[in-house]
């Protein structure tokens, strides 16, 4: 048996959310799966039709993770089927008995946000005792791996395996229309799907959309998502007066997330670092390589995992302004970005759930 631990799992909303769900499915194809997960509204009803064993944990945050890690350190007392753990967070094993995993296999996700803490401060020696527990650690991409090690965790430990997505989702008739609609004869037509946050650097996309709309004036652009900056961000476009150019969106299914993603020319998001956060992968650039859009990330962070430059897409400097206006020209060029979105959606085949499982299988095999 395969027992998941998590902090983040649907119906809450995020990549994360996302990575932990289409693993633990994956791997329910192949072994009985037990998952202890935090309680979220409608977590009842999301939870009525899963192929595998999920436990809820409710409560104070303060008092909940002490309560999960009594009832996990009990079913592991208990249950003797389990032969593997993996944990989303270094926090979901930090209070996991490790006398109990030691005829285990252990394996720990880490993410470039959680574990960025100073070397010989109080959390990066929590984060190192709590990672010595696990015989693999798992980096979402090359870049967490690098900053992994340069905070002193175990190298020969960690494993890089990009987070996978699922199959590639047709857009319906339906939605395509209503996308089409929202588009109109707009071009290019740019698109971003992500919280809101201060690390996804929609405010620098914002201000070149005014300077290229001298170029471009029938430009258009969607900011799919929500977020603690969202207000600031509604704020900036009145001020900048691209009322008409930038349409926000928010709580729309899948499918019709992938109908936007569809018909746009460009996804961008070009991420910083903003203080300790800053983007481990990013599963959106996949999910629009999918649909054959070609994408623009940020040389900050993982970005460059999920994009190869100058054939699915481009990296630029996501703290300056010129060069995200410099890469937008560039990849409307020749048309290139519709090249980049051919070559992004065959790239995309190798970030399929049920081929990036057997990477997971392996090291727990």
């Amino acid at each position: 048996m395969y027992l998941i631990i998590t902090r983040t799992f649907p119906p809450e909303l995020g990549g994360m959310q996302m990575l932990m769900w289409g693993l633990t499915n994956e791997l329910a194809k192949h072994e009985k799966v037990k998952v202890f997960a935090e309680d979220y509204k409608d977590a009842k009803e999301h939870d009525k039709n899963i192929n595998f064993s999920i436990e809820r944990v409710s409560g104070f945050k303060i008092f909940r993770k002490f309560r999960k890690a009594n009832l996990i350190n009990e079913y592991l007392k208990n249950e003797h089927s389990v032969t593997t753990v993996i944990a989303d967070h270094w926090k979901s094993l930090e209070k996991i008995d490790q006398s109990l995993l030691h005829n285990k296999k252990t394996l720990c996700l880490i993410h470039s946000k959680e574990i960025n803490h100073p070397v010989g401060s109080g959390l990066n020696e929590r984060v190192l005792n709590t990672l010595s527990k696990t015989n693999f650690i798992i980096s979402n991409s090359n870049f967490t791996k690098k900053l992994a090690i340069s905070l002193n965790i175990s190298p020969e430990k960690i494993k890089v395996i990009n987070p996978g997505v699922e199959r590639y989702e047709k857009p319906s008739d339906e939605n395509i229309k209503i996308s089409k609609e929202l588009f109109k004869n707009s071009f290019p037509k740019l698109i971003t799907v992500s919280r809101f946050d201060k690390r996804k650097n929609h405010d620098k996309v914002i201000m070149t959309i005014r300077n290229l709309r001298e170029i471009y004036p029938n430009i258009k652009y969607l900011c799919i998502g929500y977020g603690d900056e969202e207000n600031n961000l509604k704020k900036l476009v009145k001020e900048l007066k691209l009322e008409n150019i930038i349409i926000f969106k928010k709580n729309i299914n899948s499918n019709l997330k992938s109908a936007f993603l569809n018909q746009s020319d460009i996804f961008i998001m070009p991420s910083i670092i903003y203080k300790k956060s800053v983007e481990g992968f990013g599963i959106s650039f996949m999910e629009a390589a999918q649909q054959g859009t070609a994408s623009i990330g940020g040389i900050d962070g993982g970005a460059s995992d999920a994009i190869k430059h100058e054939e699915t897409g481009l990296i630029c400097d996501g703290n300056n302004l010129n060069s995200i206006y410099e890469s937008i020209l560039k990849i409307l060029d020749n048309d290139n970005y519709k090249k980049y979105g051919e070559n992004a959606k065959e790239f995309s085949k190798d970030f399929n759930w049920d081929i990036i499982v057997k990477q997971y299988l392996k090291l727990i095999n």
